[in-house]
């Protein structure tokens, strides 16, 4: 979210924005000189607002002669878009995660489950590698209801949830990432945000904390809360 704002804010310039939308159109990689005549600038404008574009990571530039032939002298710098795509919701949305978890469920179905239940188990699937790769980058060892709380919440944050620290042990999620398709189907949603933090926790190897299910209006319908020996959801120990 953070690399999409800075990419909105370079565009909130005028003069910035029509030069972007120039080197797009172009459809090959242009010259400063190019695109100040595109825009009707200076070339040292275009060379300023060209090179914020480059910062962004909304354009990519190179040192090339047109048709690829190296002549002596230096060759001018051209510009062309970066693979960059540029999505911005507030409240968060990842409506690309949710997409690739179904397309997953519908490549991997097997013959003994239906639809959702293949969505589920292929978002719990992914919630566990998560986990997984999250302990063997952190090394973190031992990990129970507390600092356990605190690896999820920051995987949480990064993934839209919103995640709001009630006490150490407990976290509720302000917002559901994949709103307002939620609406449509809340139990698959519910159930497979559900089996994504609990694939987490188990892939991170937690222990003495669960995800359970508690839909609230207008929030993510999971929380987190410690749990007993037996896996149930407990109170908090503080």
């Amino acid at each position: 979210m953070d690399t999409a704002l800075r990419s909105v804010n370079v565009l909130g310039e005028e003069t910035r924005r029509r030069m972007y939308a120039f080197v797009r159109r172009a459809g090959r990689p242009v010259t400063r000189d190019e695109a100040a005549a595109g825009v009707g600038s200076s070339r040292k404008l275009a060379a300023f607002h060209l090179d914020k574009l480059v910062d962004a990571g909304l354009l990519r530039a190179h040192y090339e002669h047109p048709g690829g032939l190296r002549k002596v002298g230096r060759q001018p710098k051209r510009y062309e878009p970066s693979d960059a795509t540029i999505q911005v919701s507030i409240p968060e949305r990842r409506h690309e995660l949710l997409a690739d978890l179904l397309m997953d469920a519908v490549l991997t179905e097997t013959r003994a489950e239906d639809a959702q239940q293949a969505a589920v188990r292929v978002a719990g699937e992914r919630g566990h590698d998560l986990g997984a790769t999250e302990r063997r980058t952190t090394r973190p060892g031992r990990l129970g209801a507390e600092r356990g709380l605190t690896l999820c919440e920051r995987m949480l944050e990064h993934h839209g949830f919103e995640p709001v620290r009630e006490t150490t042990t407990r976290l509720r999620l302000r917002n559901c990432p994949f709103h307002p398709l939620a609406a449509k189907a809340p139990g698959l949603i519910c159930a497979m945000n559900h089996a994504l933090i609990t694939g987490y926790l188990d892939g991170l190897q937690v222990t003495g904390l669960q995800a359970v299910l508690s839909p609230q209006p207008g929030e993510c319908c999971v929380r987190l809360s410690p749990a007993d020996a037996r896996g149930r959801a407990g109170r908090d120990r503080t």
